[in-house]
């Protein structure tokens, strides 16, 4: 069974910067594809950024390219989403998603995946 959770959500203001955290257990991170989502009050969830299982192919919202980058960290069987010149209309529950996936096909749908952290909290202020 594939667990994800998230960490690394908080209060940062307009411009600032904050590095989320997604640690997988159960599968090795180079055996998943993995997403990151968010859900702001009263809107749907929308994808933010996502990274292929085999880590060569990414996907960007276009409302985050240039300021968000997603990484792996394989030993640390870690996912990471580093987020720069935050605004605040980046403020949402974060969440991590995963499946299993051996391929460079990167899912941008909530649909592609399979297992959920409980989400984290980032707010931007202005």
């Amino acid at each position: 069974q594939v667990q994800v959770v998230e960490s690394g959500g908080g209060l940062v203001q307009a411009g600032g910067s904050l590095r989320l955290s997604c640690a997988a257990s159960g599968r090795t991170v180079g055996s998943l594809a993995m997403g990151w989502f968010r859900q702001a009050p009263g809107k749907e969830r929308e994808i933010v950024s996502a990274i292929s299982g085999v880590g060569t192919s990414f996907y960007y919202a276009d409302s985050v390219k240039g300021r968000f980058t997603i990484s792996r960290d394989d030993a640390k069987n870690t996912v990471y989403l580093q987020m720069n010149s935050l605004k605040p209309e980046d403020t949402a529950v974060y969440y991590c998603a995963a499946r299993i996936s051996w391929s460079t096909v990167v899912g941008s749908a909530a649909t592609d995946y399979d297992y959920w952290g409980q989400g984290t909290q980032v707010t931007v202020s202005s």
